[in-house]
């Protein structure tokens, strides 16, 4: 599940890149294609997250990480509301850079998290 919840999550930034490309040029049409797309990837993003959550809560790990996988759990949700509010954003003509800080912010959390501390990322603590 963990590779397919990272190989969704690598879509969905790709097709983020390029919506957003597609709406800082004007092409409103194709961008909103890719925009949908990248709905279903974002939606395919949550379940994986869910079940990944759920097994950390349930499997070997237990309890001394909780408190981290809910604050990465808290903020891949965060991370997919700021992608898709950004992409709204810029559909619309509206400024985002307040959306921008915390899209940075909420991917740094959960790249950390997600890599480097939990047990199903690079470093095995």
């Amino acid at each position: 599940m963990t590779h397919m919840h990272i190989t969704s999550w690598a879509l969905g930034l790709i097709l983020f890149i390029i919506a957003l490309v597609m709406y800082k040029k004007g092409n409103q049409k194709p961008a909103k294609i890719i925009h949908m797309i990248l709905r279903l990837m974002l939606i395919l993003i949550i379940i994986t997250g869910g079940i990944l959550t759920w097994d950390y809560i349930q499997g070997p790990f237990g309890m001394p990480i909780l408190g981290e996988v809910i604050v990465k759990a808290l903020a891949g949700v965060w991370l997919v509301a700021m992608m898709e509010m950004i992409l709204t954003g810029k559909a619309k003509g509206k400024p985002t850079t307040a959306k921008w800080v915390q899209f940075w912010i909420a991917l740094i959390l959960v790249i950390v998290l997600g890599f480097f501390r939990l047990p199903m990322g690079f470093l095995f603590i």
